[in-house]
């Protein structure tokens, strides 16, 4: 790719410079002044930001970076491994390119990809920056996917698509018909290219909504990275008329938290139960899944409440999520809470409660922090309570 960016002097000032402040960079005197200086500082900066979420972009030499928002909105690589490691073939079209980060684990599961991506100048970007990466079985295409889906005639294993929100779709209700391409309208087309597609979209997207706009849904993955849900997959098959499986995975630095269950699966009949010697509070995937019965089913634990969306048990066990050891479980009454909490650090979660943690601190002049955690929730009874609890790691 010729740009001047790729210079070797300029490249080194690139990588001296990832991480520092910008705005106090952008005050210096441009020590390259035959290059357009607001590029060289896009480009440090979009690599600072790539330092911990694309490590691999960030480690090699000559990668050409999008703007800082590009690398903002592109999954990370943990992210985007473990989408791969769900699907395999021999061939896969991504109809929405972007930065290339998933095409770039996607390539290591199937023989051939291609890459779509409308800007042709991501596209430029993201085929020199392959060249670096030393991946040989990617095609580009700088055309719209309808296009060229089109133009190439050909049937693919999988296609993987992550739409985008339209503008004029601010405000409303998430809905994949808001977005571009309107793969809801396109899906039919989409089946007559491959029998299989992978819809990747934002978390915020309702599960039910979205299964009221789609059709052969096989399996819905939640993915949370350090328990914050990045994204939902929709991994659907021409046909497909059997059980929907909703799986989760919160994927942390030593392990990946994994859970799954039959949506609408009628043997889920949780059970109910005052706080035991131990509380439990799942990750963000399960919290975004819905599946508040069926984890007490599978894990046979008990509910606190049915809406409280915490669990306990008498027996400590393995848990996708946060484990607390209860050592007091006072009512919420003015008495009660001067005694215990006011004036107290702890750290504050509600569930199921009528205040804001905000309003409790306040209230009770609780600071936050320390080895201190309590839950404000309600029990099966419909009291309000108090767990007061210490982590188990």
């Amino acid at each position: 790719m010729n740009t001047p960016i790729l210079r070797q002097d300029i490249q080194d000032f690139i990588t001296e410079n990832s991480g520092g402040s910008i705005s106090k960079l952008a005050l210096q005197k441009n020590p390259f002044p035959e290059i357009d200086w607001i590029l060289i500082l896009n480009q440090i900066e979009a690599k600072s930001k790539a330092k911990e979420k694309l490590p691999t972009w960030f480690s090699t030499a000559n990668i050409i970076y999008p703007s800082k928002i590009s690398v903002e909105q592109t999954s990370s690589e943990k992210t985007a491994a473990y989408k791969a490691s769900l699907i395999l073939g021999e061939t896969l079209i991504d109809l929405t390119g972007g930065f290339g980060v998933d095409d770039y684990y996607f390539s290591k599961r199937f023989k051939s990809i291609a890459h779509c991506e409308i800007n042709e100048d991501l596209s430029a970007i993201v085929k020199h920056n392959f060249e670096q990466l030393q991946i040989e079985n990617c095609t580009f295409y700088a055309n719209d996917s309808t296009n060229v889906l089109n133009e190439l005639s050909q049937k693919w294993d999988w296609i993987y698509i992550d739409p985008s929100r339209r503008n004029d779709a601010k405000g409303k209700v998430f809905m994949l018909k808001d977005c571009l391409p309107n793969v809801p309208d396109l899906l039919h087309f989409y089946f007559e290219k491959a029998n299989s597609i992978l819809i990747k979209t934002a978390p915020l997207l309702d599960l039910s909504a979205a299964l009221s706009e789609l059709k052969f849904v096989k399996n819905i993955h939640i993915i949370a990275l350090e328990n914050e849900v990045k994204e939902l997959l929709f991994e659907i098959h021409n046909h497909y008329k059997g059980e929907i499986t909703i799986k989760t995975a919160n994927i942390l630095k030593e392990k990946i938290e994994s859970f799954e269950f039959v949506l609408g699966d009628e043997i889920a009949y949780p059970s109910y139960h005052l706080p035991q010697k131990y509380v439990y509070e799942p990750n963000s995937a399960i919290m975004k899944s819905g599946g508040f019965d069926e984890v007490s089913t599978i894990f046979d634990i008990n509910k606190l409440h049915k809406h409280s969306h915490l669990y306990t048990s008498e027996d400590l066990i393995d848990f996708p999520g946060r484990r607390f050891e209860i050592e007091k479980v006072i009512p919420y009454s003015k008495n009660e809470m001067k005694t215990e909490l006011a004036n107290q650090q702890a750290n504050i979660t509600t569930r199921n409660f009528p205040d804001t943690v905000e309003n409790i601190r306040k209230k009770w002049k609780i600071k936050n922090g320390g080895n201190l955690y309590c839950f404000f929730t309600t029990d099966k009874n419909d009291n309000k309570i108090v767990l007061i609890c210490r982590k188990i790691t």
